[in-house]
């Protein structure tokens, strides 16, 4: 199995993908991704949690959707 991305950029891109399934099947009401010019913060808005890298943005969508 190919991974899913090759770098910080398509690794964010990948997580937003995720986030935006896990919204499609009511998991969550919504997310934001705060974009930077060398980075992506992902923010849940009933989370009390420090916003999420990408890399934690992906492995927590990742979860959610029972794919972990």
């Amino acid at each position: 199995m190919s991974p899913e991305f090759h770098d910080e950029l398509s690794l964010a891109d990948r997580a937003v993908a995720l986030g935006e399934q896990a919204m499609q099947q009511g998991i969550i009401p919504s997310f934001v991704v705060r974009h930077f010019p060398d980075s992506r913060q992902f923010l849940l808005p009933d989370d009390t949690a420090e916003p999420m890298t990408p890399e934690e943005a992906y492995l927590k969508f990742k979860k959610m959707l029972g794919q972990i």
